[in-house]
């Protein structure tokens, strides 16, 4: 009989505040261990957390794109374990009033839509990271990422695939990345997912025994886990065993999972309202200028750009998936006045050029003004394709110091564009070579890619590709009388 999954998530967002929740320790990601630490997020007695307003705006940011009800009242609980990544024994977090609930997000999975729905969304303290040795055998603490703020996104038990899982989280990727509050760079743990795998038998309402694969960092992580796990739980339930509820752990790159412990309920880390932190107002006012402040989230972006910019719906959608790219397009666009060549150049040139100058494009210092005088001159023919790669090169390589104008005088680069010039050089290599003007003659059309090649040699590539095409087309027409 066919089996049904049933996948729920718990998604983990640190947001982009320069300090902790409740400390003034710096956020910065790739600190040396231990350095962004302090007394108040390594709870050492005596000390009080403070809590970072900061934190507060980025969430109710988040639980508004999320469609959630946002309470009058938000208070901070603390959840009691003894685990070696949080050395106060407890963390700081939201149960009886979190900052958001009841919300939905839409995805489109293969052209069908689906609302998920979002059981609630709630702040807390990002525990530390445990570094595993090998090589001694034992694990070392690094305290740097506890108090960093994160907003905890848990969704109703919506998905059936991991397809749609993936849909959904590059929606709430995409809804941070547009309104600033988190970059969401999971290799660096700043989104991470809790997967909650269950299966039943096809028609069946009751859901099965779920477990909860922990801290997935990579959406192929995600794919390859809820596969791997829906087809443990089919193939124990299917040999007459029973499933365990368990909390799991993801092994990647050997694309399997194991076991980590028995899954713990609510009651297990014993919640109760954290003393030294006062419930915390929300203002009513606060909330409607957030939302009236809201971006322009891609979907309308991607819209208006085709109706705008004259983008196909695939352009479009490539453009608007990052707001970065989605800003670099329009800012050059404006620019240099040819939307679908910056499009072109952003969708098609840009990757293979970052690649190769060995620079993320997230990381990368790309000036528009600038990009858009590159693209401009080559628009206007004043420097061809490869001259404008290697133009684009030296912006990447450059970032914010790049000046196009001073890259093109110190590297005298100027295009030839003047056909008379262009028409004597062609002349002279069908002079020179009249067996391949015969053989154009008998037919053999593809000789004149060798034709041209000899003149964009002649000009040492400086000239206009389709200048050198169009010139050679009619003097091979008129065979060089002209």
């Amino acid at each position: 009989m066919e089996w049904e999954t049933v996948i729920g998530l718990e998604v983990h967002i640190e947001l982009a505040t320069e300090s902790k929740i409740f400390c003034s320790c710096s956020t910065a990601f790739g600190a040396k261990p231990n350095e962004h630490c302090c007394p108040v997020c390594m709870g050492f007695p005596g000390t009080l957390p403070v809590f970072n307003k900061r934190v507060l705006e980025y969430a109710l940011k988040a639980a508004i794109a999320l469609n959630c009800d946002i309470p009058k009242y938000t208070v901070f609980d603390r959840k009691n374990y003894f685990y070696p990544d949080l050395p106060k024994a407890y963390q700081i977090s939201q149960l009886y009033s979190p900052i958001g609930t009841n919300g939905h997000v839409d995805i489109d999975v293969d052209g069908t839509v689906k609302t998920i729905r979002i059981h609630e969304m709630h702040m807390e303290e990002d525990a530390g990271k445990l570094i595993h040795s090998d090589i001694d055998n034992v694990t070392y603490p690094d305290y740097n990422r506890c108090g960093v703020p994160l907003i905890e996104i848990v969704s109703e038990p919506d998905f059936r695939s991991a397809k749609e899982v993936v849909a959904y989280l590059e929606k709430l990727k995409m809804f941070c990345e547009y309104m600033g509050i988190s970059s969401c760079k999971m290799q660096e743990g700043r989104m991470r997912a809790d997967v909650n795998v269950s299966v039943r038998r096809a028609g069946d309402s009751a859901f099965g025994t779920r477990t909860e694969t922990k801290n997935l960092n990579s959406f192929r992580a995600i794919e390859h886990a809820i596969e791997y796990e829906s087809e443990r739980q089919i193939e124990i339930l299917e040999k007459g065993g029973t499933v365990r509820q368990e909390t799991r752990r993801w092994d990647d790159e050997k694309r399997v999972g194991s076991s980590m412990r028995s899954k713990e309920n609510a009651q297990d880390y014993r919640y109760f309202p954290d003393p030294d932190l006062l419930p915390i107002k929300i203002d009513r006012a606060q909330i409607e200028e957030l939302r009236r402040g809201m971006p322009e989230f891609a979907e309308e972006k991607k819209a208006r750009f085709i109706a705008e910019y004259g983008l196909s719906d695939y352009t479009s959608s490539r453009v608007t998936a990052d707001i970065k790219l989605a800003t670099l397009f329009e800012d050059a666009a404006k620019g240099c006045g040819a939307p679908r060549t910056v499009a072109n150049w952003l969708i098609e040139i840009m990757p293979k050029v970052l690649d190769d100058c060995g620079v993320a494009f997230e990381d990368a210092q790309i000036d528009a003004v600038q990009f858009a005088k590159l693209l401009a001159s080559v628009e206007g023919k004043k420097l061809n394709k490869n001259m404008g790669i290697k133009a684009l090169e030296q912006l990447v390589r450059q970032g914010a110091e790049f000046d196009f104008d001073r890259y093109l005088k110190d590297n005298a680069v100027t295009m030839e564009g003047d056909e008379d010039k262009i028409r004597q050089v062609a002349r002279k290599v069908l002079a020179d070579n009249p067996k391949a003007v015969a053989e154009y003659g008998q037919g053999k059309t593809k000789v004149m890619g060798f034709l041209v090649g000899q003149v964009m040699r002649a000009f040492f590539g400086k000239v206009d590709h389709d200048a050198v095409n169009r010139v050679m087309l009619e003097e091979l027409q008129t065979g060089g009388q002209r």
